[in-house]
């Protein structure tokens, strides 16, 4: 079963660096691999010229690599979800605009009802057709300033991993923009699928939106993994109490010296981190089975079913009850929420 169309516009470029195309196998490898051990529908994936070439079209990178496509550009309408990957660095910094036709064809797929995401540079497209004005986006943090100099309209926020704007997704560059579409996933299929995924993909399940870009890495390369080795710990322990005390203790560390070492890998406070896990794996318990929400809280350590709900709802905006109806209602009508952009 098909489910939701995804359209990846590789706008063709002499300066088409490697980590551009990194963004383009990216989105590749997210939507255009089925999963038949994990959904009986999965995305059908059109990769389209930045212009509308005849087909089958080139698309060229200074490496040598050819992209070569059936789809041209105009095959981006009727698409559920249209990414824009990167585009030129002349068209990032003005220097020269991006082509007319590739902006209508952006402004007539979103009319259209198309959902719209970019992934790093890919916003300059979105921001050009005025796809972003008066809406909250992102993009790789060394071309913020400029994003932001350029389309005033657009609220920049340069400290995010990415940002879900309803019918309009953007995305900081390289591996942001995996987390992004992960974050699709997880938003179409549910929890489980996502998590499933990316375990395949040897990449974290998941990572807010809203963790910085600027996460400090600079951590001695010697050093060993007793931070990462409490943290797989505590993920298969969920249902105990956890303390930055005890797992300190566990990782043989002080707790400040733990708090500052997860603090750098993560992004994020180990509380909020542990805070994230136990959320996941309720929103898990939710979708694949049916226990009482008094034992989705307590599996997930988060204590009572009060507890549950408030951290639930302020995390993921509904409450569990209502979450596992949707996410039922969604599986029952074999059509993932994106097929329904409303």
């Amino acid at each position: 079963m098909t489910g939701p169309s995804v359209a990846v516009v590789v706008v063709d470029h002499a300066d088409l660096h490697p980590w551009d195309l990194y963004e383009v196998a990216i989105a590749s490898a997210v939507f255009g691999v089925p999963q038949p051990d994990l959904t009986d529908s999965w995305y059908e994936l059109r990769l389209c010229p930045g212009s509308d070439r005849p087909a089958p079209a080139a698309i060229t990178a200074p490496s040598g690599i050819d992209l070569r496509s059936p789809h041209r550009l105009s095959d981006i309408m009727g698409a559920d979800l249209v990414i824009v990957t990167a585009v030129p660095e002349a068209c990032v910094t003005g220097e020269q605009g991006l082509d007319g036709e590739l902006l209508d064809a952006l402004r007539q797929a979103s009319a259209a009802g198309s959902r719209m995401m970019s992934l790093c540079t890919g916003a300059f497209a979105l921001a050009a057709a005025g796809l972003l004005d008066g809406r909250r986006a992102t993009a790789h943090w060394a071309h913020t300033a400029i994003l932001a100099s350029r389309h005033p309209d657009v609220q920049v926020d340069d400290s995010v991993l990415y940002v879900d704007d309803g019918p309009v997704l953007t995305s900081a560059g390289m591996t942001a923009g995996l987390d992004l579409c992960l974050h699709v996933v997880r938003t179409d299929y549910g929890a489980h699928v996502a998590n499933q995924l990316a375990r395949r993909l040897v990449v974290p399940a998941h990572r807010p939106g809203d963790r910085s870009q600027f996460v400090d890495v600079a951590v001695p390369a010697a050093e060993d993994d007793s931070v990462g080795t409490v943290l797989q710990w505590a993920t298969a322990h969920l249902d105990r109490p956890h303390t930055v005390e005890a797992l300190a203790r566990r990782a043989g560390l002080s707790p400040r010296t733990f708090f500052r070492r997860v603090q750098a890998a993560t992004g994020t406070t180990p509380l909020q981190w542990l805070l994230h896990q136990r959320l996941a794996h309720a929103q898990t318990l939710l979708e694949v089975t049916d226990l009482p929400i008094d034992t989705v809280s307590e599996q997930s350590g988060l204590g009572s079913a009060a507890n549950l709900r408030r951290h639930f709802s302020l995390h993921f905006g509904v409450p569990p009850q209502h979450y596992r109806r949707d996410f039922s209602l969604r599986l029952d009508s074999a059509q993932p929420r994106a097929a329904r952009f409303e």
